[in-house]
C-alpha cells in the first residue's frame, strides 16, 4: 500500500499588532482602529485597548499569503485594503467579512482613497496605473494611465468629478472622472511627491516630498480661458492645434509653501475631519501639526504683517532723506492691498515626538469635547499610540503594546503539557496560551537566543546575548534571578531527559552543565528556584547548537568549524565527528528513538546521519536560504525544518521526501517547537508573528503534492505570459490615457470555457427540444427526458446562470475572451433575459461589452442584424422602466425624510440657523472695530 500522511494547515497567527509596510486607518464611527498585521486587518477598539475583530482573506490553497499594503475606510462601514499582489478586499467592519475582491493592478497596491460619499474608490499602484471602482456594483470602471513612477497618494475633488494623483515621477495629475483625461499636469517638485491631502472644503491642496517646504495649491473649480491659464511651470497649456480660445479647467494654482522643521522627507499629509488641523509626518519620529486658521484670523494676521512692514518702513523714513520719503511713500500706496499667504493661514502649533519611528498616522474623525482632535501612530517597532492634540500641549491616551514583540522573535519553547508558549526577543519574555492566541505574562529580559520552560510550569530559563541565564518565575511574572553563565552569547540550550537540569552552549567555546535547586533566599518567605553548573567542558570553537540524546547517553556539539561533535554524556569522552557541511550547523535534533540526527545549516542543506556509526544517510538541498531551525516529531522519524526563506517544511527522514511546504511568514522564519504529540507546530519569525500550524485529520500522499508542486510551477508560468513581460511597452502620451480596469487572469480564462461549455450545451440541447417538437407533429415521439447536465433548467437560464456565477469585476476579460461565433450566440439569448427585471443591468453590461469588443463584424454580418434591431427596441424601454422605478423610490425617501425632520428637531434647527446669524453679525461688528482702531492709528501717525 502506498503510505499516507496526515496534513498540516496554518491555525492561527498572532503577536503582531501593526505592520510596518502600511498604513494605519480610523473607521467612519471613530471608535475603532484599524491596523494591518501582515495578510490580517485587526479592528481595535480605541478606549478598551482590545482586538475586538479580525478580517483575514480565506487561506488559498497554494501561493504565499501576501501583506497587506494600504487601507482606506469609507463613510459607512466599508473598509478596503490593498495588497502586495495587486488585489483590493472590501471589508464590511460590522459583520467582518470580505464583500468583494478586485483584481486590475499588476504591482502593489500602494494608496486608496473613497470619494465622500463612498460609491467610488480609487486606487494607485507600483505599476503606475490607477483604477476607479464602483464599489456598489463591485467592478473596475477604467483605468488612468499617465505617471512614470509609482503612484503615492490620491484625493477626490469637486464631489468626485475630479481626482488629483501624486507619484515618484515628481508630478502632480488631475483627472477629469467624467470626460476620463488627465486636465492638468503640476511640476515644480524637485523629489517625488510622498503624500498629498485636501481640506473638507476643498480650498487647499497640501503636497509634502522630501524637500524642505510643504507646499500649497489654491483649489479653483472655475471656468477660465485659455489665455488666461498658465500651468505651474509658466508654459500655456492651450492645445496644439491653434484652439487657445477654447474653455479649459485649471483646478490647482500655486499658493506658496511653508518651512518644515524636520530635514527628514514627509510620509504623511492629513488634514482632520473639521479641516481645522493639518498633520505632516516624516519619515522619523515626529509629527508636526499646523493650525488651520478661519478666514476672519488669517485676515487679521495678514493685517498685522502689514502693519509691521509699514512700522519698519516708518522707521526708514525717519533716517533717510527727503526724495527717498516719498518714493517709499509711493511704494506704500501701492502695498495697502491685504494679500493672504500661507503663513497667513497655516500655523505651527506643535510637534509631536515619539520613542520609535513613526510608519503612519491618522486622524479620529470624530472630535472629542475636551480636546481638538485625536491621533493614531503606528510605530515600527509593533506598537500603537493615541494622543489627544489640544492647544498647547499633545498628551499621550494609550498604547498597546502587550499583544507582542518589539522586534523579531528569536526563540520559542513549549511547555511538558503544551499549555505554555514561552518566546524571546531583544527586551522581553512574553507567555502565551497557544491555543488561543492571548499574551498571558511580559516579563522584562536581556535579548533572549534560546529558552526552555523546566517541568510543572513554574518556572522558565531563558540564555541572552550577553551571556546571562535568566530565571523567569512565570506565575508572578518576573525574573526572580539572574546568573552569569558565560563569557559569550547563550546560543543554545538543552533539556536534559531526567528532568534535573539542562545544559548550555556558548560563543566562549564552554558547554556547561546545570542542575536545579530549590532555595531560600535570606529576608524571603518562599522558596525559589536556583541552579547550579556541576559541569564544564571546554570545546576548540564556539558552540552554535547542543542537544542531547532521548536516553540521555550522548551530547552533541555543534561548533563553528561546521562539524558535530558527539560525547558521552557520562564521561564526556569522544564518541563520533559529523563532517561534510560547506557553513556552521546552526540547527539540529535528535529523534525520540535515538537512532538519528538530523543537523541544519547555513549551507541550505539538511543532513540526516546514524547516531550509531555517523554515517550520513543523505544530504537535502532543503531550503533556499540558511536553514534556522529543524526538530523530530516526537516518536516518529518525521521532522519539520524552517529558513530564511520564509518556509516551513516537513520531511520524512526515512524516505528523505519532502511531504509539505507551508508558507505564511513574510520574513526570516528563526524558529519553531512542536508539541509532545505532533498535533500543532508553533514558529517564530522576523516579520514578529507567532504561527501555529495544526495537524488535521485530511490524508495526503507523497505523489499528489508533487503534482500539486508542478501545477502551482506551471500556472505562476501562466500568470507570467499574461503581463507579457518580453512584449516592449508602449510609451504613454505626455496628457494620460485610458484603459481596462480588469486585467487577464487563470479566473477569466476558466470562466470564458464555461460560458462557451454552458452556449455548447445549451446549443445541443435546443437542437433535442426542437426534434421532439417535430416528432410529436408526427405523433411519434415519447416523453421528453431533459439534460441532467443542465439541472432543470432551460437553455436560456443555463446559460445566465453560467453568466450570473462570474463575479462583476471579471465580467468585462471574461468577454473580450469569447471568440465572435459565440458572442453571437450569446447575443441571441439577451433578448428573453430584458424580461427579468433583476438581470436588466447585467443584460446590459454584456450587450455593451459584446457591441465594443464586435462591433465592426456585428456591422458586416447580416444575421446579427435582426438580433441588434430587436435588442434596441427592447433595451431601452426596459432601462426606462429601472430608472422610473428607482427614481420614484429615491423621491418617496426624500419625501419621508423630509417629514421626518420636520416633525423632530424643526425647533432646534430654528435655533441653530439663529445663533450662526448672531455670531456672524458679532464677527463682522468685531473686524469693523479692529478696522476703526488701525484707521485712527494711522491718521495719529500722519499727524505726527
Amino acid at each position: 500500500m502506498v503510505k499516507s500522511y496526515l496534513r498540516y494547515e496554518p491555525a492561527a497567527a498572532f503577536g503582531v499588532i501593526v505592520s510596518v509596510e502600511s498604513n494605519i486607518t480610523y473607521d467612519s464611527s471613530g471608535k475603532h482602529l484599524v491596523a494591518p498585521a501582515l495578510e490580517k486587518l485587526g479592528v481595535w477598539h480605541v478606549r478598551q485597548g482590545v482586538c475586538t475583530k479580525t478580517l483575514s482573506p480565506s487561506v488559498s490553497s497554494h501561493g504565499p499569503s501576501l501583506a497587506v499594503t494600504c487601507v482606506a475606510s469609507s463613510p459607512s462601514s466599508l473598509v478596503a485594503s490593498g495588497y502586495a499582489d495587486g488585489s483590493v478586499r472590501i471589508w464590511d467592519c460590522d459583520k467582518g467579512s470580505c464583500e468583494t475582491t478586485l483584481k486590475g493592478h499588476k504591482g502593489a497596491v500602494t494608496a486608496l482613497r473613497y470619494n465622500k460619499v463612498g460609491s467610488l474608490l480609487a486606487s494607485g499602484s507600483k505599476d503606475n496605473d490607477i483604477i476607479l471602482w464602483d464599489v456598489v456594483g463591485e467592478t473596475g470602471l477604467f483605468r488612468l494611465r499617465g505617471h512614470r513612477d509609482q503612484i503615492t497618494d490620491l484625493v477626490f475633488l469637486d464631489s468626485g468629478k475630479k481626482l488629483v494623483s501624486s507619484s515618484k515621477d515628481k508630478f502632480l495629475r488631475v483627472w477629469d472622472l467624467e470626460t476620463q483625461h488627465c486636465m492638468q499636469i503640476v511640476s515644480g517638485h524637485h523629489s517625488e511627491i510622498w503624500s498629498i491631502d485636501v481640506d473638507p472644503d476643498e480650498r487647499y491642496l497640501v503636497t509634502g516630498s522630501a524637500d524642505l517646504e510643504l507646499r500649497f495649491y489654491n483649489v479653483k473649480l472655475e471656468l477660465m480661458s485659455a489665455e488666461s491659464m498658465v500651468n505651474v511651470t509658466g508654459a500655456e497649456t492651450g492645445n496644439d492645434g491653434g484652439s487657445s480660445t477654447q474653455n479649459k479647467w485649471e483646478v490647482l494654482k500655486p499658493f506658496g509653501e511653508i518651512k518644515r522643521q524636520s530635514k527628514d522627507r514627509v510620509a504623511t499629509v492629513r488634514f482632520n475631519k473639521s479641516g481645522n488641523l493639518l498633520a505632516c509626518q516624516v519619515a522619523g519620529k515626529t509629527v508636526e501639526i499646523f493650525r488651520v486658521l478661519d478666514e476672519i484670523e488669517s485676515k487679521r494676521k495678514a493685517k498685522r504683517r502689514l502693519n509691521r512692514k509699514k512700522d519698519k518702513k516708518s522707521a526708514k523714513i525717519e533716517v533717510e532723506a527727503t526724495e527717498t520719503v516719498e518714493a517709499n511713500h509711493d511704494t506704500e500706496e501701492a502695498g495697502n492691498i491685504l494679500v493672504i499667504t500661507v503663513p497667513d493661514v497655516f500655523k505651527l502649533l506643535q510637534t509631536i515626538r515619539a520613542s520609535k519611528k513613526i510608519c503612519s498616522i491618522s486622524f479620529c474623525p470624530v472630535t472629542p469635547k475636551s480636546s481638538l482632535s485625536s491621533l493614531a501612530l503606528s510605530l515600527n517597532n509593533n506598537l500603537l499610540e493615541f494622543y489627544s492634540i489640544e492647544s498647547t500641549a499633545s498628551t499621550k491616551t494609550l498604547a498597546i503594546e502587550l499583544q507582542g514583540h518589539r522586534s523579531d522573535v528569536r526563540s520559542v519553547t513549549l511547555s511538558s503539557d503544551n499549555s505554555l508558549l514561552m518566546s524571546t526577543s531583544h527586551n522581553a519574555v512574553k507567555i502565551w496560551n497557544p491555543s488561543t492566541g492571548s499574551c498571558l505574562r511580559t516579563i522584562d529580559s536581556g535579548y533572549g537566543l534560546c529558552g526552555l520552560i523546566v517541568p510543572q510550569n513554574k518556572y522558565a530559563m531563558v540564555g541572552t546575548k550577553d551571556g546571562k541565564i535568566e530565571i523567569i518565575d512565570i506565575g508572578s511574572g518576573n525574573c526572580s534571578e539572574v546568573a552569569e553563565a558565560h563569557g559569550g552569547s547563550v546560543r543554545s540550550i538543552a533539556t536534559i531527559p531526567n528532568g534535573n537540569g539542562f545544559v548550555t552552549g556558548s560563543a566562549d567555546h564552554d558547554v556547561k552543565f546545570w542542575e536545579y535547586l530549590i532555595k531560600q533566599k535570606p529576608g524571603q518567605d518562599s522558596k525559589s528556584l536556583t541552579i547550579s553548573n556541576v559541569r564544564t567542558m571546554k570545546m576548540n570553537d564556539d558552540v552554535l547548537v547542543v542537544a542531547v540524546s532521548p536516553d540521555a547517553k550522548y551530547v552533541a556539539v555543534a561548533l563553528l568549524d561546521c562539524t558535530v561533535k558527539i560525547l558521552f554524556m557520562d564521561s564526556l569522552k569522544f564518541f563520533l565527528s559529523l563532517y561534510g557541511h560547506k557553513l556552521p550547523v546552526l540547527c539540529m535534533d535528535i529523534s525520540s528513538d535515538g537512532d538519528l540526527i538530523v543537523t541544519g545549516s547555513a549551507d541550505k542543506n539538511l543532513r540526516i546521519w546514524g547516531l550509531d556509526f555517523g554515517d550520513c544517510h543523505k544530504s537535502i538541498f532543503a531550503h533556499a536560504d540558511s536553514v534556522m531551525a529543524v526538530q523530530f516529531v516526537g516518536n516518529t522519524h518525521y521532522m519539520f525544518s524552517a529558513g530564511k526563506d520564509r518556509l516551513l517544511k516537513y520531511w520524512d527522514a526515512d524516505k528523505f521526501e519532502l511531504l509539505l511546504t507551508l508558507e505564511g511568514h513574510h520574513a526570516d522564519v528563526w524558529c519553531l517547537a512542536i508539541s509532545n504529540r505532533g498535533d500543532f507546530v508553533v514558529t517564530g519569525s522576523h516579520d514578529r508573528s507567532i504561527r501555529r500550524w495544526d495537524r488535521t485529520e485530511e490524508p495526503f500522499f507523497i505523489e499528489e503534492e508533487k503534482e500539486k508542486r508542478l501545477e502551482e510551477i506551471f500556472e505562476a508560468d501562466i500568470d507570467n505570459t499574461f503581463e507579457d513581460r518580453h512584449i516592449p511597452k508602449e510609451e504613454l502620451p505626455e496628457e494620460g490615457a485610458v484603459a481596462l480596469a480588469g486585467k487577464k487572469t487563470q479566473e477569466t480564462l476558466t470562466a470564458t470555457d464555461s460560458i462557451i461549455d454552458a452556449l455548447d450545451v445549451a446549443e445541443v440541447e435546443l437542437k433535442r427540444i426542437a426534434e421532439h417538437e417535430e416528432e410529436l407533429a408526427r405523433g411519434k415521439a415519447g416523453e421528453f427526458q431533459p439534460n441532467m447536465i443542465m439541472l432543470g433548467l432551460s437553455p436560456s437560464d443555463y446559460v445566465l446562470r453560467a453568466l450570473s456565477n462570474i463575479s462583476t469585476n471579471d465580467l468585462e476579460q471574461t468577454l473580450l475572451a469569447l471568440p465572435f461565433s459565440d458572442a453571437l450566440k450569446l447575443l441571441s439569448y439577451t433578448k428573453g433575459w430584458t424580461s427579468n427585471p433583476d438581470k436588466v443591468e447585467l443584460v446590459c453590461r454584456i450587450v455593451t461589452i459584446l457591441l465594443q469588443t464586435h462591433h465592426s463584424q456585428l456591422i458586416s454580418t447580416p444575421s446579427a442584424r435582426p438580433v441588434l434591431a430587436v435588442l434596441k427596441e427592447i433595451i431601452y424601454a426596459r432601462v426606462k422602466e429601472c430608472k422610473d422605478t428607482l427614481g420614484f423610490n429615491l423621491a418617496a425617501m426624500d419625501h419621508l425624510k423630509q417629514l421626518m425632520a420636520s416633525r423632530s428637531d424643526a425647533l432646534f434647527r430654528d435655533a441653530k440657523s439663529k445663533l450662526l446669524e448672531i455670531r456672524s453679525q458679532q464677527s463682522k461688528r468685531l473686524e469693523a472695530r479692529t478696522e476703526t482702531k488701525t484707521e485712527k492709528q494711522k491718521k495719529k501717525k500722519q499727524k505726527k
